[in-house]
């Protein structure tokens, strides 16, 4: 049976537990946290070989050519072309987390995903976004937050997705040449969301500023640049002259102004405690203690951002280890959690569409926001519901080769009621105890 300890190691900062880990993580739950956060993981082997991203925006760029113009219809066109790219991904990506023997390590990959969401909601970005994830966020897990963030900035899915490929500097060659100029999306969120946060204060005039400042952050175009769809700068779109950002200026430097703005918001006081509060949030509570959030917040300032740092700091928290169960899991969690749980095969695009049909598919936030992390956003009546059914069909198609107690004490453990394992163990039949294991309460949490 898991301890206390071992069942929060597995369940807040894991994805829950599998057969073969209850002896690692009895014997030391935090350093089996620990040994998970090296700092350069391989690629999980699901997820190997798969196309870059950029290879999907040479497709959109060439469906555009082709088409002499992006309206809507391309744009359906396109969707339809490259939704089953997004499935297959998706697919594989769900299959990566339930096999993973590093799950702290996914799940903070899938945290860092959500802070710099990219939404398959826009078709054009739907097939980019395991890309996004593989590119962008998984090298830099426990590296530093500044690579991380010029990563995701620069990355084809976000340049889409935020629209900075239709920013152009008004004063710029491209601007006086075309009359078009600024769009301001990108520039937006970087401050209010992957940054310093709406706490910090910024005007209107920073958002400006700061989309001057990456104007030009473009992708390589057909038949103009030498790797079409990746990455580029683009001079001849960059607004001139000196930009004034959060009371800092910025001369005029071509691409070089964008990186050193990018280290400046990295650095920034109010990302650390933006960056710490997201933490709290996820692996100690809906409302973290201030006082976790200021020691979170130091550790980012103290380290230049080293996400390597904050991932051992998450462990060294007493507050994250005090009341297990504490965190609704969310549908992904809830899934992924089951399908460990269970040692259910994957078949096919099944998980995908439990996603969809519980409420969170992959990729597919409603805004650039991200999914919320707290019980009241996942938690109703309705939603109970879906997962009681989901829990009782998962129940079904599950071939079972224990009683559904023993699954019980290698995931929940000591976090399980006496209640729920009478329940479990008086159940009429194996798969009824499982389905009423997977809709108890406790393991509805992390």
């Amino acid at each position: 049976m898991l301890t206390r300890a071992a069942v929060i190691a597995a369940s807040r900062f894991g994805l829950g537990a599998r057969a073969d880990e209850a002896a690692a993580l009895n014997a030391d739950p935090p350093g089996w946290l620990q040994r998970q956060l090296a700092p350069h993981a391989p690629l999980p082997a699901d997820l190997a070989g798969l196309p870059p991203a950029k290879s999907y925006a040479r497709e959109i760029l060439q469906s555009r050519v082709d088409r002499r113009r992006a309206d809507a219809e391309t744009m359906k066109l396109i969707a339809q072309r490259l939704r089953p790219v997004y499935i297959e991904e998706m697919t594989l990506r769900t299959a990566a987390m339930v096999r993973s023997d590093m799950p702290y390590r996914e799940r903070l990959v899938a945290f860092w995903s959500n802070h710099f969401t990219v939404s398959a909601r826009r078709p054009v970005v739907a097939a980019m976004t395991g890309g996004f994830e593989r590119e962008a966020i998984r090298p830099h897990v426990t590296g530093r937050f500044f690579d991380m963030l010029l990563a995701a900035t620069r990355h084809p899915a976000m340049l889409f997705f935020l629209d900075n490929l239709q920013s152009i500097g008004p004063e710029s060659r491209a601007g006086q040449r075309t009359g078009r100029g600024l769009n301001e999306n990108h520039a937006r969120e970087l401050l209010e969301l992957h940054t310093v946060g709406l706490d910090a204060g910024y005007s209107q005039a920073d958002v400006r500023a700061l989309a001057k400042i990456l104007t030009g952050w473009s992708i390589g175009r057909l038949q103009r640049d030498p790797d079409p769809g990746a990455y580029r700068f683009q001079p001849l779109a960059h607004e001139p002259g000196t930009k004034t950002l959060l009371g800092r200026s910025f001369r005029e430097d071509g691409e070089a102004e964008g990186v050193a703005a990018l280290r400046f918001l990295a650095g920034h006081p109010a990302t650390a405690r933006h960056i710490a509060g997201k933490l709290a949030r996820h692996f100690v509570a809906d409302q973290p203690p201030a006082a976790v959030i200021d020691r979170l917040a130091k550790l980012f300032r103290d380290t230049d951002g080293d996400l390597g740092a904050m991932a051992r700091g998450l462990i060294d928290l007493p507050e994250a280890w005090d009341e297990p169960l504490g965190k609704i899991r969310t549908p992904q969690d809830y899934v992924i959690a089951a399908l460990r749980a269970t040692g259910s095969r994957i078949d096919g695009p099944v998980p995908v569409q439990w996603l969809n049909q519980l409420g969170q598919p992959p990729f597919g936030a409603p805004s650039p926001a991200g999914w919320p992390d707290r019980a009241a956003d996942w938690i109703s009546p309705e939603a109970a519901l879906h997962r009681v059914e989901w829990a009782t069909a998962l129940a079904r198609r599950s071939a079972l080769s224990e009683h559904p107690t023993a699954i019980a004490d290698r995931t929940l453990g000591a976090a399980m009621s006496g209640e729920t394992r009478q329940i479990v163990t008086r159940a009429e039949s194996a798969t009824e105890g499982l389905a009423l294991l997977l809709a108890s309460p406790e393991f509805q949490r992390r």
